[in-house]
Formats: structure tokens, sequence, C-alpha cells
């Protein structure tokens, strides 16, 4: 069992990394530090495996091997190539590289992802006088490049691939939200996993599947079949197995609070069935087929999260401003008592609803720049503020 320490880098999306730091002092991680988007922090072997299987708001978590300086494109090539990538794969694997760049000195992250390639597969050939081949959907090794200014980071994604795709999803609607961002959405919202919690425009279930695994302490990769570092050289299965048994060891199995999600499609609720039941949830979460002004609130009160259309997708002869006072006269008419949440990017229809959200936090849906807002929903009159 390897007890080194070594440095980390947690990514996630824009808004989130409050929570993320939470998380991984939670998993035990150490000298944690927050980024745009990315978390940095110090662990072990088993820190790793334990931040892929249960950090809800990391989309991947990175381990730098190497940084040098670049002032032109040879550098890098002859930077990559200096590794000793044999210690990290072998000639018979595969790779995918990718790159983030941040720099004036150069154009096309694509180009530098090339170029890097060419200097790990030309290393290989000069040694063993063949080459590994690149494999872009499921690679044995992936390799991350973060250029920013003449700084090139050369890091291994232990994740094998973004850790939104949590592997219960099979069916989903035109415009599924993110896995990630639904369960960060439900931990913003400040929801206890005891109440009642709903989402009454549930499209494909998502937010309720991570309210779920939320309440029952469920470890959020626990559906994938394999993450990036199960495939490393040292790898240590025997670890990787103590840590999947303690977190699902963890898991509370009498959290059984009311998750419930109206859907007004028929065909759009069968598919939130269809995921809800390939996660294995089904005895956790109620689907109801009906509109959100006709849904029933459940009694007493709860967290009530929306993500309504934002107008892109909608037809010329609908009015997303509609849709946004509907949201408000239903919220005030049915829904006294309950704190209701809605993420969107149209800022414009929001004020429709006609109530004063705070807080307001910017949060992003893809490239989407979105405010989730909080209204608070008071059952008779207001309190005044003393």
């Amino acid at each position: 069992m390897s007890d080194r320490l070594f440095h980390m880098t947690a990514q996630t999306m824009f808004g989130m990394e409050d929570l993320l730091v939470a998380e991984l002092r939670d998993i035990g991680a150490q000298d944690i530090e927050k980024h745009n988007r990315a978390v940095a922090f110090r662990g072990d072997e088993a820190c790793m495996y334990r931040a892929n299987l249960c950090l809800r708001t990391a989309l991947r978590v990175l381990v730098p091997i190497k940084s040098f300086v670049v002032e032109h494109e040879e550098d890098l090539y002859y930077g990559i190539k200096r590794i000793r990538w044999e210690q990290f794969m072998d000639v018979d694997d595969t790779l995918a590289v990718h790159c983030s760049l941040h720099s004036e000195r150069f154009n096309h992250s694509q180009y530098l992802a090339l170029k890097a390639k060419d200097a790990i597969v030309d290393r290989f050939r000069e040694h063993y006088g063949r080459r590994p081949n690149v494999e872009l959907e499921d690679p044995t090794l992936r390799i991350h490049l973060h250029v920013h200014g003449d700084n090139c980071l050369v890091s291994l994604d232990s994740s094998g691939g973004s850790l939104h795709k949590r592997g219960y999803r099979d069916r989903t609607n035109l415009a599924p939200i993110n896995e990630v961002l639904a369960a960060g959405l439900v931990l913003l919202s400040g929801w206890d996993g005891r109440s009642n919690f709903v989402d009454p425009m549930c499209g494909s279930g998502t937010i309720l599947i991570e309210a779920a695994m939320i309440a029952g302490r469920i470890p959020p990769g626990i559906h994938r079949q394999q993450f990036g570092f199960q495939r490393w050289k040292d790898h240590e299965p025997k670890l990787w197995k103590a840590v999947r048994e303690e977190a699902v060891a963890g898991i509370d199995h009498q959290a059984r609070p009311l998750i419930m999600g109206g859907e007004i499609s028929p065909h759009v609720a069968r598919k939130a069935e269809s995921n809800i039941a390939s996660a294995g949830y089904k005895d956790r979460i109620r689907i109801v087929n009906s509109a959100f002004a006709d849904l029933a609130p459940p009694p007493g009160g709860g967290v009530l999260l929306l993500n309504p259309p934002y107008g892109e997708r909608m037809d010329k002869d609908e009015d997303i401003n509609a849709v946004y006072k509907m949201i408000g006269d239903t919220l005030k008419k049915n829904w006294a008592g309950w704190t209701a949440w809605m993420i969107t990017s149209n800022l414009e229809a929001a004020k429709h609803v006609h109530l004063t959200p705070k807080p307001r936090i910017k949060v992003f849906n893809g490239a989407l720049d979105c405010r989730f807002m909080r209204y608070q929903m008071y059952s008779g009159t207001r309190p005044r503020p003393e």
C-alpha cells in the first residue's frame, strides 16, 4: 500500500469550487488550494482512488508529472520527449493527448496536442522500434497538457474521461443537464437530504438521481465500469478494492426522503423512469406525469429545484415569458413554506417570475452563463427583518 503523498488537481465547473473544497476535506485531502474551476491538493494513492469514486462536483482528477518552459513548439516536443513514458505505459498500450491553451505564444491547442503525441511515439520508436497507437475513445493513458504563458504542465488523467459520466443514464431528452452540475445545484440549495425534494420539470431525471445519491451517501462513481487509474502500470487492485468497499459500507440504506419529479411530457417522463430504474433508485424516486401548475405539493414543505426551458429551443409561437410567469404564479399559489431554487440563462424571462431572488449564484450550464436563484416561499405574512 502506497502512503506517499503527491500533488493532484481536481477540475470542476465555475461556481462549484467551494463545494469541491469541502468534498476534498471530507475525503482526507491535504494542502487544499482553490483555483478558478479547479482545486489543487495533496494525497496518497488511496486518496486519488477515493477522489474519483466519491467527489460529486469534480470533472476529473489530474496527477501532474512534469512542468517545463515552452517558448516555441520545439521546446514542447523535446520537453515531452524527455519524459520517461515507459514508466507509465507500454508500447502496446494506447494514448490520447488533450491540450488546454492560455498563451499568446501559440494559436492552436490541437496542434500542440499532436506535437506532444509525436514526441511520445518517437521516444518509443527510438527505444523499442515500435510505437504505441492513438485511441481517442478509450485509451490506456490519457495525457493532459496545460500551456499557460510560457509554462507547460503535463498531467495524467486518473479519471479516464469526465467524471460527469456516472454510468447510470441510458436515456436522455434533448438537453440533459450535466450530472456534476446537477449534483452541485442540489448541494448549493442546502437541502438536508432528509426533507422533501421536488424537481417539477425533471426531464430525464438527472437532478432527482443525484439528489437520491446525496441523501443515501451513495458514491457518485459507483456505477462506472472503469476509471483511468485502473489501467496504469502501478495500479494497486487490493487498495482500490478496500477503498471501494469502505465507500459502499458508508451508504445509508435507511435514508428515504420523499424525492419527487414532475414532467409534463409522458414520453420524457418514461425516459426519467427508465434512467431511475437503470440507476437502481426506483424505490427512492417518484415520477408524476404532470404540468408544474397542476402538481400537488407534498405536505411538510422542503426544497423545490427548477431547471425550466431557457428559450433557445422553443418554437416561435411559444412565449418564454409566459412560462416564467406561470412559474411565479404557481410558486405563490401552491408552494408556500417551500424553498424554491431555479437555474436559468434567460434573466429577462426570469423577471416575469415577479419574485425577488436571494442569492443569485453564477453558474454555467454548458456554455450558457446562468444564475441559480433562491425564492423563499413564506407561509402567511412574510416576517419583517428586525
